[in-house]
């Protein structure tokens, strides 16, 4: 077949969470763009769960958005019920996550997408990335159609060589009813990768009419829900409840007779699974003393009797997964309207990417989502988002855009993938991120909306807005350090009924502020100048700034540390070899990284401090310059 009479830019492969955030990245900046999926009707389809969101996984969504990513107000149009997270601790582990109307979510990302300037839809499989002096020209579908582009991106999602398993009965697919992509995993081993192979599963969905929730707990939402966009004013959307159920022993023995039936403990499925989301069977194997294990009965929409048995995923045989629903309380005759089942994929070593997510043998090649080794949605389109900025950015020969770990969770997440790698399919938490108290949700727009706007996905507007806030936030702060309350009866009075302690001599609102039972909203009582134009967003950053400073100073003093390091480039083109006083060890594992910084090269596994000294006094010998990224 003749080449497709268009040449385009970009080509995103798959049209997932990682595929809808890159094709629109690279179509908003200026690139004529191609989004190929093997069915248009699946665009932003959630395979597993309804929910958006989550520990660590909120922060992400948050600052996929204030970049100008869709996620957050995909979520915002689509969400059925909202929730904060962790609200009882400190504001650097708090995080959102909200039910989703999946169909509703689905519909609004494809109309996103189709009314997109720059950005084409084609319905295709692509079988082979096409290669000329180790740089992609284009694809071949498996109809034989080649289109030409200067760059692509790969996010498959599940379906590179995907294998369902249910009990003994597995078949290749990529999702239940969808088929598996094969021969792009050959196209990629042709060209030199390593692949390996992981496991995830799903839970069955059942039938809501079928299911006594008289005894169950119920769950609410957030009475005012908090948007994921910065751009949402507010979520004025009926919510729905969920509910609570538990497995008991009963559901364990069920469990424990039916291992022998289990692909994943008969030795069928070999691949490493998710080790913090995982099966019931593995729940009760590796969790033998719990007595019981909580199921969230999650509905999949408003429209639908689908209901999401959350932490009931399974690749048990069908009917030992009628008997482990129907011995739950509630569940007693639940109907199952579609199987749970586990699915193996394959994915590429990260470590074989930049951390610009372009692979480091082939150029011009992205790669995004769980072909890189994760598991998650919102981990997938945060990397789709990079990918797509930086398959542009190579387009029109600029620097990619590399988010350090102390900008962003996005950072984190590339950096721990593409320097560490990863032996099981990598989820991101709070507790991966170092400086987490200063990369919090509430203040993404802060710290990255900036950047949004000098790579051209957000507008002066939001830019400004954004100005504004900062400023805002500058004059309250040294407001409330000039402002002196000075000791009165009904000061005193006051203050004694907050519980806290009465005042002996005149002190800065500042003062006030730091112990923990005072709130901003107690200074607006206290302080007659109170400026009451602040806004909630705007006394929300005050009171943490100020709760919280001889914290959040320690860490900009660990990050300044850590620039120091950061910043000192690695020259492509350097020989390690021809570094004298490391040992061969330290220079086959640096030749086959190829850090781009010492900061980098320190986060090797194996890479000593003393090789990092010895390189730092190389690199300075030779004169190589050090550049802020």
């Amino acid at each position: 077949m003749s080449i497709h009479y268009q040449e385009y830019d970009v080509i995103v492969i798959g049209a997932g969470h990682a595929g809808c955030e890159a094709a629109l990245a690279s179509s908003r900046i200026g690139c004529s763009t191609l989004i190929l999926t093997m069915n248009l009707d699946t665009i932003g389809a959630m395979s597993c769960n309804p929910a958006i969101g989550g520990l660590a996984k909120g922060q992400l969504v948050k600052e996929i958005d204030v970049l100008g990513g869709e996620m957050g107000k995909a979520i915002d149009w689509s969400g059925i019920q909202f929730r904060q997270l962790n609200t009882s601790k400190g504001p650097a582990v708090r995080s959102s996550r909200a039910q989703a109307d999946k169909q509703k979510y689905r519909f609004y990302m494809k109309k996103v997408l189709e009314n997109q300037f720059n950005l084409d839809l084609k319905q295709g499989m692509v079988e082979k990335i096409l290669v000329k002096y180790n740089t992609v020209w284009g694809v071949e579908t498996k109809i034989g159609e080649k289109i030409k582009a200067k760059t692509i991106v790969v996010s498959p999602g599940t379906f590179l060589r995907g294998l369902i398993h249910i009990g003994f009965n597995h078949f290749p697919g990529g999702r239940m009813g969808e088929a598996a992509a094969c021969g792009l995993t050959d196209s990629f081993e042709k060209m030199g990768f390593e692949i390996g192979r992981f496991k995830t599963g799903t839970c069955p969905r059942l039938d809501k009419r079928s299911i006594n929730f008289s005894n169950l707990k119920i769950q609410y939402g957030d009475e005012n829900p908090v948007p994921f966009s910065f751009s949402t004013k507010k979520i004025t959307r009926r919510q729905v409840p969920c509910y609570i159920a538990y497995t008991n022993l009963q559901v364990h023995q069920i469990i424990r007779n039916a291992l022998d039936r289990s692909p994943l403990y008969s030795g069928i499925i070999k691949s490493t699974g998710v080790r913090y989301c995982p099966s019931i069977e593995d729940k009760i194997v590796k969790f033998h003393d719990k007595e019981r294990h909580q199921i969230f009965l999650e509905p999949e929409g408003i429209n639908t009797i689908e209901v999401y048995p959350n932490g009931l995923a399974t690749s048990l045989p069908l009917d030992v997964q009628v008997e482990i629903v129907h011995a739950i309380e509630g569940l007693e005759k639940a109907k199952i309207l579609r199987p749970g089942y586990g699915i193996e994929h394959d994915y590429v070593y990260p470590t074989q990417l930049k951390p610009s997510l372009e692979t480091k043998i082939i150029e011009n090649l992205f790669l995004a989502g769980q072909i890189n080794g994760t598991t998650g949605y919102e981990e997938a389109a945060a990397q789709g988002l990079i990918a797509g900025i930086n398959a542009t950015r190579k387009v029109k020969s600029r620097e990619p855009l590399i988010l350090d770990r102390s900008q962003g969770y996005i950072g984190v997440l590339i950096d721990d993938l593409v320097t560490k790698g990863t032996n099981e399919p990598y989820r991101m938490f709070t507790s991966r991120a170092e400086y987490r108290l200063l990369l919090r949700e509430d203040n993404a727009d802060l710290r990255l909306t900036e950047i949004g706007y000098n790579i051209g996905l957000v507008n002066e507007g939001k830019r400004r807005k954004i100005l504004r806030k900062k400023k805002a936030i500058r004059n309250e702060l040294n407001r409330i350090k000039k402002t002196r309350i000075i000791p009165t009866e009904k000061t005193n009075e006051k203050i004694k009924s907050w519980k806290s302690s009465i005042l002996k001599e005149a002190v800065s609102l500042e003062e006030l502020l730091r112990r923990p039972e005072i709130s901003y909203q107690n200074l607006m009582d206290l302080s007659e100048n109170g400026d009451d134009s602040v806004s909630p967003e705007v006394a929300f950053q005050v009171e943490i700034e100020t709760k919280y400073q001889g914290y959040i100073e320690r860490q900009l003093k660990e990050i300044k540390k850590f620039h120091k390091i950061e910043e000192i480039t690695i020259p492509s083109s350097l020989d390690f070899y021809s570094v004298p006083s490391l040992s061969r060890e330290v220079k086959e594992k640096l030749s086959a990284f190829k850090p781009i910084s010492l900061g980098q090269a320190s986060r090797i596994s194996g890479i000593t401090p003393a090789a990092i000294s010895i390189l730092r006094v190389y690199l300075k010998s030779k004169k190589y310059k050090k550049t802020i990224k």
